[in-house]
């Protein structure tokens, strides 16, 4: 019974582990451009294998702690106004549409720039889409505009429009490094909205996930505390097993 108490109380510290991780990983991200917050789902996993002499009938049901998925919270981060004519923001469901070597990624954070060859990147280097490729500046343009369709111009004339993307199913993005998404299946953004001269910030409130992260410690280190305590019962049972047998 006693082991049975300790796999529980393992199964629960692992899951924490898990939660104290991506509450961290929030609390990094917390001035990263476009950044969504993370939460785990915990659910209970049962599994009938408690067995002991004193146990009459049938096994008894064990009941685990597992995490059973990552929900990603994909509201809104508040706007802030920057006036830089290629800091971009989307107010809605969409993404930006990226380039890289993996292929099309999709991302929230709109801090763009031109490089050396004319193309619009994100700060990674990546080309930003637009709906007929990249998206490609000469010299001596200025002026450049960028609709709330997304539609660009400058002072050489109309330039395209940004590939805007929304998906159907959200959650089944995977989130990668720097700030990318992948997966799911993009459709056509019909609930967004562009902002030119605005970036959005995180979604992710330090204070609550300060909070978080304390009340995680504290679970972690009650559930640590009662391992040691069905740790020191094993020993004293064994000892006096072992005085009787003597």
């Amino acid at each position: 019974m006693i082991e049975n108490a300790q796999l529980i109380s393992l199964s629960r510290q692992m899951a924490l582990q898990r939660h104290m991780d991506m509450v961290a990983n929030n609390i990094a991200n917390v001035n990263t451009t476009g950044f969504k917050a993370e939460q785990l789902l915990f659910e209970e996993f049962k599994m009938p294998i408690a067995a002991h002499g004193d146990f009459s009938g049938d096994d008894r049901t064990l009941s685990y702690v597992q995490d059973w998925a990552t929900i990603q919270d994909f509201s809104d981060g508040a706007m802030v106004q920057t006036d830089a004519p290629l800091d971009l923001a989307i107010s809605g469901d969409g993404f930006f549409t990226v380039q890289t070597a993996a292929g099309e990624r999709w991302t929230r954070g709109g801090a763009f720039q031109i490089n050396n060859e004319g193309t619009l990147v994100d700060l990674s280097g990546n080309p930003v889409m637009g709906d007929g490729g990249q998206i490609q500046f000469g010299p001596e343009e200025t002026d450049i505009r960028i609709g709330a369709d997304g539609s660009i111009s400058s002072s050489a004339g109309a330039k395209g429009r940004l590939r805007i993307v929304e998906f159907e199913e959200q959650q089944a993005l995977v989130r990668e490094g720097n700030n990318l998404m992948s997966g799911g299946t993009p459709i056509a953004a019909t609930n967004s909205r562009v902002l030119q001269g605005f970036t959005e910030k995180s979604n992710v409130s330090g204070v609550s996930e300060m909070a978080e992260m304390i009340r995680v410690t504290r679970a972690y280190e009650s559930i640590a505390s009662l391992g040691q305590k069905q740790d020191d019962m094993r020993r004293d049972a064994i000892k006096r097993l072992g005085s009787v047998s003597a």
